[in-house]
This record gives structure tokens, sequence and C-alpha cells, in this order.
């Protein structure tokens, strides 16, 4: 059972078709084996670039599609749906495309954005390190300035795509000044210096492959600067608020996965006579499950269309990303006690879910910083 919000215009649906389409026949297939085999699908990103999208919510003057971003959102839940990797991939690498998009020169926009819109150029978000995760404003890797740019120098930790990607955007300190210190920079992959720790032996998310990014006298022109010097720290939360909106998109994706299969299966499996989707037990669960879904889904879409209006929107972005990822959690979990034993073990899809969902809570800001957020938003209020 899925009820599907409007969505704005009949060129909306037409695309959400066409990407079930695509989720259906060429990524859900995939997802079981691959994530068993620790494969990363890049393929399946030149798919997405070539069929428009990977630059969704992005001006189509630069390559992008133009889109609302309640429309994009709705892409990658069914994405996510499909296989999440393949869904928060998508959420990672428009991120990675947002301080070019809104903060970067002309010239900046025209030469990066096409690549990196049209599916040639998978990019990767560089912020947390080592020793500063939540704390951002801690990091340590530098910037320093010199006559011909800057030179790098610093390890950045939990990159999704961290050496298969194109390109990364970098947040590193040119100053001592706190996070007034913190500047942005677009990294192109292959310069010398850049090097990458082994992938992280993730308890999900095998086939997205998550490593350190390492910086040793990497040097970059002084065009590689997105933004004015000390711009970098607003420009990483800017770029957070809709990050978080795509892992909410992402939550309610794998939960809907999740109810699907439980729900499948209970109609189908009798016990004592009866299926056991006709005992209360279960049948309370599966409500449950269906109307957790359909708030959150619900409470992305309307932090998005704020975004959209251009209003604020930052603490309904947390509280998406907090609720849904917390209910994606708990959907997961229920959906495995639906099939019981069978869901404990890899022949059914639902331990995979369960698995995948608890690195939702953590990315993108965990959710005890969601709840920081939100709490300082009702005490200035």
């Amino acid at each position: 059972m899925t009820i599907d919000p409007v969505l704005p215009t009949p060129e909306a649906r037409d695309l959400l078709g066409l990407v079930r389409d695509l989720a259906i026949k060429e990524i859900a297939p995939r997802a079981a084996a691959d994530e068993s085999a620790g494969r990363f699908p890049r393929d399946l990103f030149f798919l997405l670039g070539s069929s428009g999208l990977l630059g969704l919510p992005y001006p189509e003057e630069y390559g992008g599609g133009g889109q609302p971003y309640e429309v994009y959102l709705r892409v990658v839940e069914e994405l996510a749906k499909a296989w999440l990797a393949v869904g928060l991939g998508v959420s990672v690498h428009t991120l990675a495309c947002f301080p070019v998009a809104a903060y970067g020169t002309e010239e900046q926009r025209k030469e990066l954005l096409p690549k990196m819109l049209g599916g040639e150029w998978l990019g990767a978000y560089c912020l947390s390190e080592p020793h500063s995760g939540s704390d951002a404003a801690a990091l340590r890797t530098r910037a320093a300035a010199d006559e011909d740019g800057y030179v790098i120098d610093g390890v950045k930790a939990w990159i999704t795509h961290g050496g298969v990607a194109d390109f990364y955007t970098l947040m590193a300190r040119t100053s001592d000044e706190g996070a007034r210190g913190i500047s942005c920079f677009h990294v192109p992959a292959g310069v010398d210096g850049l090097s990458f720790g082994a992938p992280e032996r993730k308890m999900g998310m095998r086939s997205s492959p998550t490593a350190q990014v390492r910086f040793d006298g990497v040097r970059l022109r002084r065009e590689a600067l997105l933004g004015a010097e000390g711009e970098g720290f607003k420009i990483a939360m800017a770029a957070l608020d809709g990050g978080r909106l795509g892992i909410a998109a992402c939550a309610v994706g794998v939960a809907q996965a999740a109810f699907e299969a439980a729900s499948r299966y209970a109609k189908e499996r009798r016990q004592f006579g009866s299926r056991i989707a006709d005992f209360q037990g279960i049948s309370f669960m599966l409500a449950d499950m269906a109307t957790q879904i359909s708030a959150a889904r619900a409470l992305y879409l309307e932090a998005a269309r704020l975004r959209d209006a251009g209003r604020p929107y930052g603490t309904q972005a947390a509280m998406a990303k907090l609720f849904a990822t917390d209910m994606c959690m708990k959907v997961t979990t229920d959906a495995v006690q639906v099939f019981g034993g069978y869901g404990y073990v890899e022949d059914f899809p639902v331990e995979r879910y369960m698995r995948e969902a608890k690195v939702l809570q953590i990315v993108e800001g965990t959710n005890q910083i969601q709840r920081l957020v939100i709490g300082r938003a009702i005490a200035r209020s």
C-alpha cells in the first residue's frame, strides 16, 4: 500500500514513472548480489546521468533538470527503495554539486556543472575528519595560500565515494578563526598528493565505498576556491540542510521497501490455518508501519516545499531527517519480526534493509545533532 502525494505537474508525474520503471528493470535486480559482493555500480550512475537524473534540482542552463526539490526528493526515495546505495549516492552527489551551483562564479558553473550534472563526473563531499565528525568546525585539514594558489594537507574520514569519485568538494581551514576560518574547494580526482584509505568494512551499504581521503601537499589553483575565503562553514551547513532532506527521502524509500516485503509475506504466510496478516498482532504492526512511512514522507515534502518557496527550512530539514531515519530503523526491525526466522537470513531482503537503516541515523549529522538543532530553534523562538 502506497498513497502517493500529488506531484506539482504532469511532467513530474511522468518523470516519477520513468524513475520507477528504471528502478524496477535496471536497479533493484542487481542490489542483493552486488551488495553481497561489495561491487560499486558506477555504470548505474552513468545511466542516471544520461537519463537526466543526476542534476534534477539544478538549473537547466547548466545541464540540470530545473525541478523543484520536492520532485527531486521523490526521485531519491524511489531510487533508495530499489537500492539504498544508489539513492544515497545520488543524494551525496547532489550535495557535492551544491557549492558550485550556489556559490561558484559564472565561469566555475559553466566549466564544472555540465560534467557534474550530466553524469560524466560523480562527486564526494569531504567535511568529516577522524577527530571532527559532529563538531565540524573543529576540522584540521589546512589549505595554505601561496603565490600560485593553495596547498592542501590533511585527512578526511567517512567519505562516501572516497576513491571512486571524479571530484571532491572539500572543506579546509584557511585560517585559525574557528568556523570563520574554513573555506570550500573543488578538487579534481587524480591530482598529485591525493590518495585514499582502504574502503571501510561496514555493517551495510557494502556496495557504496566509504574511505578516508588524504591530502598530502595537494596543489590547487586559486580558481579552485568556491565562494570567498572563510565562507566554507556557511556553505557546508547550507549544503547539509538539503542533504538531510535527501537522507530523509532515502529513509522513507528503504522503509517503504521493507513494509511492502513484510506485507506481501504476511498475506502469503499461513499459521494455525490463517494468514498471519489476519492476526491482530501482525496487522497492527503493518498499520503502524504504513502510518509512520506516510507521516515521514509528508514531513520531508513539507520541508522541501519551504525550500522551493525560498523560505527558511533548516529546522524542518532536521525534523524530517530525525523522524524519517528513526522511523526507518523501527519499520525495518519490525519487518524482520514479521518474517520471523526467515527475516534473519540473506535469502530475504529485510535483513539488508535493517542493516542499511542504521547508517541513516548517523550520516549528514547524527540524530542527536538533529535534536540539538531543533532544540536550539525552539529556544530561540
